[in-house]
C-alpha cells in the first residue's frame, strides 16, 4: 500500500510545519484512507556533523590498519578530555575520539558521526566502547550504516556527497541534513480508488479532509513548461488490438518524448533518493529514477527505453501463439493470447521484437543500461481489465499494475512525459527532441443523472441541494441542470478525469456522504424481527464449540489447504475417499495445493507446531468445512462477466461445486491433567478423545452407538471406535493415533484425536425443543455392581445391559474401574458400574432396589454373558 512522506505531499498541499505523521493519518481516516502503520524515522539519537582534526593510522597485529581519530563534534558533543590523549593533544574547544577502519577520509573533512545513545537502521545501538587499545566514543559511518545506500566501503564524506562546506557546522544535526528522522506513513487504498496511489491523490484528498490549499500538479497548466503538440515527425506509435476484451481497445492513449545526452554517469539526487525510499522503492538509476518518481507524484506509471534498442513503429498489439518474453526480472514467460504487449519493429518487421507487457513490466531487450545516453520516454493509458488478468496470470503484480488496473487519468500521459522530460534535462544534462508522439483515442467521461435528494434517503442524514452539489464540485465534477423534462431534483454529473470508478448514482451518494463526514450518519440498531433468530444447526454448532471449550479445549482455526506429504504423514491407503481432494489454480503455496477433505490433516500441523516450540501438553479443536470431490463431476463452465448466466449455466455451477459437509475435530496430546502437589497428573489417552466425541454428539442431540474399529487410519487399529447412528453410518471416529502417525508428526507418544460429521449430527438430532426434566425432591439411592465378561465385550455393551434392566428408576449409570488379573481368570475383565437410582414421586424402598438390582443382573447376564462379580 502507498507510503506517505510528509515533506513530498506539502509539494501539492499546503501542510503545517508541525505536522506528524499521527495527525496526517487521523485526517486522512476522515476521508476513508484507512491508516496501515506509521514507520518510525530510520535513526534516532544524537547523529551530528563532525570535522576529523586529527588522524593516526595504528597497524594492529592482524594486519589491519585502524585509524585513531579526534573529531569536533560541537561544542555542546565535545570533550575536554579525552581518556589516552594528552590533554595538550585535545583542542582547545575539545573533540570526540574515535576508531575507524576506513581509509577514504581524511584531516579537514566533514563526515558524520553517531555519538553514544544513536540507533541506527536495523536497531544497532551506538555505545562508547574500548577497541584497538582505545575508547572509541562514537562511530563515523558509511552510507549502508545510515541505511541510504549500499556503499559500504568509505566513510560517507559530506563534500563529496554533494553538500556545500559553507552550509555545514560540526555539531550541526545530521538527522534532519540526511532526512533520517522522517516518520512514513502507509495507508490502505480500496480498489475503487486508484488516483490515491499517488501524492498527487492523497494530497487532494488531505485538502477535502482539512480545507488546506491544494495545487493539482497533474494539470498541463500547472507546469512550468507545458506539454507540446504532437509532431509529425514523433516516433512513430500504432495500437492494433486485433481482439479487445469486452470490445474494449487495450490501449487508448500513446505518448512518446525523447530526451538525448543524458550523462550516463549522472547520479539520482538526494533528495529525490530519500523520497523514494521513503515511500518503499529502491533507487536505481537516474533515468529508471525519474520515471518512478514522476509516478509515485502523479500516479502516471511511464517506462524508459534505450532509444538505441528501439526500432519505429511501435505497435500494441495482442501476443500471437508461442510468443515468449524475458521481462525485467529475468524470468522467460510463455505469453497468452489476451496479453497486451508493447513491440517495436527492427528490421523493417512490423510489431515482430516484443518489448514488454503492456502497463505490467518492460522487457530485458530495451531496458535502460550504463551506457544510455538517448532516451524514449513512453507514457500511455492501458484498459483496467486487459491488465489485471495480465498480472495475475503471470503473477507480476508491479507498481505499474497496481495503478492501471484501479483506472489511472487518460489525460495525465502529456503531463507526466513532460515533467519526466524536465527532469533528465535538468538533473541528466540531456536535451529534449522536438519530435513529440501523442495517440489520443480517449473518451470523456459519460455524465450521471443525480437525484439530489438520494443522499439523504440513503444514508439518513439531510444534505440540502447546495451542499450536495458544492461537495460533487469539490472532488471535481461538473455539475449542471438535468434535461428538460427531468425532476427539479435531478442534475446531471460529470466525473473528473481521475474519478473512473463514479459511473452510477451511488457512487456519487459515496462521495457525498464521505467528504461531508461518515462521523455524522447516526447509529442505529435495527430493531430484530421476531421469530429470526439462530437456526436450529447454528445454535447446535455454537453448543458444540461453547462444550468443547468447558471441557479443556482450546478452538483453533487453520488453513483449509494441504499437500500430498500431510495425507502420507496420516497414512491413508490410495483409495480412502480423503485423498480425493480438490487441486487449487492459484495455491498460496506449491507444497499445499489441495483443499482438505478431513480437518484432522490440516488440525494435527497445528497440534505439531505447538509441541515443536515446547508445549507438549496440547487440546485443541477445530470446526469447519472439508471438501469432498466426486471424480469424474464435469468442470463448472466459464461464465462470461457482466451479464446474467442462464439457469442452465447456473445449474452446471451448482453441479459443479464438491459437498462441503462441517465437521469437528480435536487433537490431544501429553498430560490431561497437569502435575501438582497433587500427584503426577493423567497423561491424556484414547478415553479422552471418545469422551469428547460423545460430548460433541450429545450436543447435538444424536443418538450414537460407539463400536470397535481396526481398519481406520489415522487411528490405532486396537484403540479406535467408531460412531454410527442409528441406521448404521459412521459419522466419525475417535481414539488414539497410530504409531506410525504419532511418529511422522513429532508428536509424543499415545496422542489421540477425534473428528466427526457435524453435519450428520445435527441433521440426526433434529430440531425439536428439548423438553426440561422434573427434579425429583426425593432422595437417591446408590447401587454397585461389578460383573465378570470376556474381554473381547464392549463396555458399552455392558453398560447398555445395565441402563436397560435398571428400567424407569434409573436416574445415572457410569463405569468407575475396570480391572483384569488372575482373580478374574484369563481372557475375562471386570467392569465395575456406579448406578444412581430416584423416583419422582416417593422415596424407593429395600424392595424397589432389590427388584432393580435382580434386573440389572438378569439383563447383563442375558445380553452379554455377564456374572456378577463376589
Amino acid at each position: 500500500m502507498p507510503r506517505i512522506v510528509t515533506d513530498w505531499l506539502g509539494d501539492h498541499v499546503e501542510l503545517p510545519a508541525d505536522l506528524t505523521a499521527e495527525q496526517l493519518a487521523a485526517a486522512l481516516v476522515k476521508v476513508g484512507l484507512e491508516e496501515e502503520e506509521i514507520h518510525p524515522a530510520a535513526v534516532t539519537g544524537p547523529l551530528v556533523v563532525g570535522r576529523v582534526l586529527a588522524q593516526t593510522p595504528e597497524p594492529q597485529k592482524n594486519g589491519k590498519t585502524v585509524n585513531w581519530c579526534l573529531v569536533d563534534v560541537g561544542p555542546e558533543h565535545n570533550a575536554t578530555q579525552i581518556k589516552g590523549v594528552d590533554d595538550a593533544d585535545v583542542p582547545a574547544g575539545g573533540a570526540r575520539g574515535v576508531i575507524c577502519g576506513a581509509h577514504n577520509f581524511g584531516v579537514g573533512d566533514l563526515v558524520v558521526v553517531s555519538l553514544p545513545g544513536t540507533v541506527l537502521p536495523g536497531g544497532f545501538a551506538i555505545a562508547a566502547r574500548k577497541t584497538y587499545g582505545h575508547v572509541s566514543d562514537g562511530m563515523i559511518c558509511s552510507v549502508r550504516e545510515l541505511g541510504i545506500g549500499e556503499d559500504h566501503d568509505g566513510i560517507l564524506v559530506l563534500t563529496r556527497a554533494g553538500f556545500d562546506a559553507a552550509d555545514l557546522t560540526p555539531g550541526q544535526d545530521a538527522i534532519a541534513l540526511l532526512g533520517l528522522g522522517d516518520e512514513v506513513l502507509e495507508i490502505n487504498v480500496t480498489p475503487d480508488r486508484g488516483y490515491a496511489f499517488s501524492y498527487r491523490g492523497v494530497a487532494r484528498e488531505y485538502s477535502h479532509s482539512t480545507g488546506a490549499r491544494f495545487t493539482d500538479r497533474g494539470l498541463a497548466a500547472n507546469l512550468p513548461v507545458p506539454p507540446p503538440a504532437a509532431t509529425a515527425d514523433g516516433f512513430a506509435v500504432e495500437v492494433d488490438d486485433a481482439a479487445p476484451i469486452h470490445g474494449q481497445v487495450g490501449c487508448d492513449r500513446f505518448v512518446t518524448r525523447v530526451v538525448r545526452g543524458i550523462d550516463p554517469a549522472a547520479p539520482t539526487p538526494d533528495w529525490m533518493k530519500r523520497r523514494l525510499e521513503g515511500s518503499g522503492m529502491r533507487s536505481i538509476s537516474l533515468a529508471v529514477d525519474v520515471t518512478n518518481y514522476v509516478m509515485l507524484d502523479l500516479g502516471q506509471p511511464l517506462h524508459a527505453y534505450d532509444l538505441a534498442g528501439v526500432a519505429a513503429p511501435i505497435v500494441v498489439r495482442r501476443a500471437a501463439p508461442g510468443e515468449r518474453l524475458t521481462t525485467l526480472d529475468d524470468v522467460d514467460r510463455a505469453l497468452d493470447a489476451e496479453d497486451l504487449l508493447i513491440t517495436d519493429s527492427p528490421a523493417g518487421g512490423r510489431g515482430a521484437r516484443v518489448l514488454g507487457l503492456a502497463g505490467v513490466m518492460g522487457g530485458a531487450s530495451s531496458e535502460v543500461g550504463d551506457a544510455t545516453t538517448d532516451v524514449l520516454v513512453e507514457a500511455a493509458h492501458f484498459d483496467p481489465i486487459t491488465v489485471a488478468r495480465t498480472a495475475r496470470r503471470h503473477r507480476l503484480p508491479s507498481e505499474a499494475a497496481k495503478r492501471f488496473e484501479r483506472g489511472v487519468d487518460p489525460l495525465l500521459p502529456a503531463v507526466a512525459a513532460q515533467r519526466v522530460v524536465d527532469l533528465l534535462v535538468e538533473l541528466g544534462g540531456g536535451t529534449a527532441d522536438p519530435a513529440v508522439s501523442d495517440l489520443d483515442a480517449t473518451t470523456p467521461p459519460k455524465p450521471v443523472r443525480l437525484d439530489v435528494t438520494l443522499p439523504t434517503r440513503l444514508s439518513g442524514v439531510e444534505y440540502d441541494r447546495a451542499q450536495v452539489v458544492g461537495i460533487l464540485v469539490q472532488i471535481g465534477c461538473t455539475v449542471t441542470d438535468a434535461v428538460a423534462g427531468a425532476a427539479v431534483d435531478a442534475v446531471r454529473v460529470t466525473p473528473p478525469s481521475w474519478r473512473p470508478d463514479l459511473t452510477e448514482p451511488a457512487a456519487l451518494v459515496e462521495e457525498v456522504v464521505r467528504i461531508a463526514g461518515y462521523d455524522q450518519i447516526p447509529s442505529v440498531l435495527p430493531a430484530a424481527p421476531g421469530g429470526r433468530g439462530l437456526t436450529t444447526e447454528q445454535r447446535a454448532r455454537r453448543s458444540v464449540a461453547r462444550a468443547l471449550a468447558e471441557a479443556g479445549l482450546v478452538e483453533v482455526l487453520s488453513y483449509p489447504f494441504v499437500g500430498q506429504a500431510d495425507l502420507d504423514a496420516l497414512g491413508l491407503p490410495a483409495d480412502d475417499v480423503r485423498r480425493e481432494t480438490l487441486r487449487l489454480a492459484n495455491p498460496l503455496a506449491d507444497d499445499r495445493p489441495f483443499l482438505r477433505a478431513d480437518l484432522l490433516s490440516t488440525l494435527l500441523e497445528t497440534a505439531r507446531r505447538n509441541v515443536s516450540r515446547g508445549l507438549p501438553d496440547v487440546a485443541v479443536f477445530e470446526v469447519g468445512l472439508v471438501t469432498r470431490p466426486v471424480p469424474g463431476t464435469p468442470a463448472p463452465p466459464q461464465l462470461p462477466v457482466g451479464v446474467r448466466p442462464s439457469d442452465e449455466d447456473l445449474t452446471a455451477l451448482v453441479t459443479a461445486v464438491p459437498a462441503q459437509p462441517r465437521h469437528v475435530a480435536g487433537v490431544l496430546t501429553g498430560r490431561a491433567r497437569p502435575a501438582g502437589w497433587w500427584g503426577d497428573g493423567r497423561a491424556a489417552d484414547w478415553t479422552d478423545a471418545l469422551a469428547a466425541a460423545r460430548l460433541v454428539a450429545e450436543r447435538t442431540g444424536a443418538e450414537v452407538t460407539v463400536v470397535a474399529d481396526a481398519v481406520t487410519m489415522p487411528w490405532h487399529p486396537g484403540r479406535c471406535a467408531a460412531l454410527t447412528l442409528a441406521d448404521g453410518t459412521v459419522v466419525g471416529h475417535a481414539g488414539e493415533l497410530h504409531p506410525k502417525v504419532v511418529e511422522a508428526l513429532a508428536l509424543p507418544a499415545r496422542a489421540a484425536a477425534f473428528e466427526l460429521d457435524l453435519g450428520a449430527l445435527i441433521a440426526a438430532g433434529g430440531d425439536e425443543p428439548v423438553t426440561a426434566s422434573p427434579v425429583s425432591a426425593f432422595p437417591a439411592a446408590k447401587e454397585d455392581f461389578a460383573f465378570v465378561v470376556d474381554a473381547a465385550v464392549p463396555a458399552a455393551d455392558v453398560q447398555a445391559a445395565v441402563v436397560a434392566g435398571a428400567g424407569s428408576l434409573l436416574e445415572d449409570a457410569r463405569l468407575f474401574d475396570v480391572f483384569t488379573g488372575d482373580q478374574v481368570g484369563e481372557g475375562k475383565k471386570s467392569l465395575a458400574y456406579s448406578v444412581r437410582l430416584r423416583a419422582a414421586d416417593r422415596t424407593l424402598t429395600a424392595d424397589d432396589v432389590r427388584a432393580v438390582r435382580e434386573g440389572v443382573v438378569a439383563a447383563a447376564a442375558e445380553r452379554v454373558g455377564a456374572v456378577l462379580r463376589g
